[in-house]
């Protein structure tokens, strides 16, 4: 297994709230998008934020690092998903909206309406990224066209008995995850639904590079890998530190899918060997250090939380987002 990034290289700071949201631009990676409950999106290029900068003061406009705003929200932002073109993205939020964005002019191109809460998570999908899918708080799924001048969803999933917290789009296929303690697998060449119950609250799902296991958070300070073929528990990764029971966290693979990732409750990031299951590292997000033994246990409070975790696809070097408004970039010495 490559060596772990343990060294805060960049940190990206601006938000006046919680950090909901991180992602890496598409190939090559050479930057990173953040959403907040500021309501407002940042693109920063972490190369040029070191973690030796003097935090800005408020009134700083643009601290270092960053390259642009986008300001269209009228609430929290709460996921963002970055085309493979590299020229748009989606984000989603407290709005009942989906934004797309033209990365180059900051302006939204579409907006498409329809949910009846929150929208907690966009990502692309179909052929060239020809479409949508969302996931709301109202409990459904929706498919909208992005080539298509209509506003309305090309599909609607009504399954789930509550919020739909987390979706992905692959290949034909669409599986998204539920506070109901339900991951569901809709087939979209044949209209058929599987469903795998988790049984708490599911927070996050990732897919496998193979596409044939699915990494899904859940409310009972677990992160599990589950079989898409059977629904089977491949592994479950849990630390006697690892907290996550009351609020949205996501985890993520890393380093061609050996490690599992995963925020916290209560402003920790653990990283486990995915084959292994061993927790590996921990870190203290706000303090910007590896955490050596057995991690303390702190009071937990929305600054704590580090809601989001971002790998690199093409860098030894990930991202976490915390609850403190600021967002740390991971790499190596060398």
């Amino acid at each position: 297994m490559p060596s772990f990034p343990t060294t805060p290289i960049a940190k990206l700071t601006g938000h006046t709230g919680p950090v909901h949201a991180v992602a890496y631009s598409s190939s090559p990676h050479s930057y990173i998008l953040t959403g907040a409950a500021d309501r407002t999106i940042r693109l920063y290029n972490p190369s040029k934020a070191p973690p030796s900068s003097v935090a800005p003061t408020s009134s700083a406009a643009y601290p270092p690092g960053l390259v642009t705003k986008y300001n269209a929200h009228g609430y929290e932002v709460l996921s963002i998903d970055v085309n493979a073109a590299n020229d748009r993205f989606v984000s989603t939020g407290g709005d009942k909206t989906v934004f797309l964005w033209d990365v180059q002019t900051a302006q939204t191109v579409r907006r498409f309406t329809g949910h009846a809460g929150r929208v907690n998570r966009g990502v692309f999908g179909g052929e060239g990224d020809s479409v949508i899918v969302s996931a709301s708080f109202d409990g459904t799924v929706r498919i909208w066209d992005v080539r298509s001048n209509s506003y309305k969803p090309i599909m609607t999933f009504s399954d789930a008995k509550d919020s739909v917290t987390d979706v992905l789009a692959f290949d034909g296929e669409i599986v998204s995850g539920s506070v109901d303690g339900r991951v569901r697998s809709y087939d979209l060449r044949t209209g058929y639904c599987e469903v795998d119950v988790i049984g708490y609250p599911v927070t996050s799902l990732t897919l496998s590079k193979k596409g044939t296991e699915v990494l899904v958070s859940s409310l009972d300070s677990t992160v599990r890998l589950m079989d898409r073929a059977n629904g089977q528990l491949l592994k479950a990764y849990r630390d006697e530190a690892f907290l996550n029971t009351d609020l949205r966290v996501r985890s993520t693979l890393g380093l061609n899918d050996s490690v599992v990732l995963s925020g916290s409750d209560d402003g920790m990031v653990f990283a486990w060997d995915l084959l292994g299951g061993t927790a590996l590292h921990k870190f203290r997000h706000s303090e910007l250090r590896e955490v050596r033994g057995t991690a303390e246990k702190k009071e937990k409070g929305k600054k704590d939380i580090v809601s989001a975790v971002a790998f690199c696809p093409s860098r030894r070097e990930w991202a976490s987002a915390g609850g403190d408004g600021n967002v740390v970039v991971w790499g190596t010495d060398s």
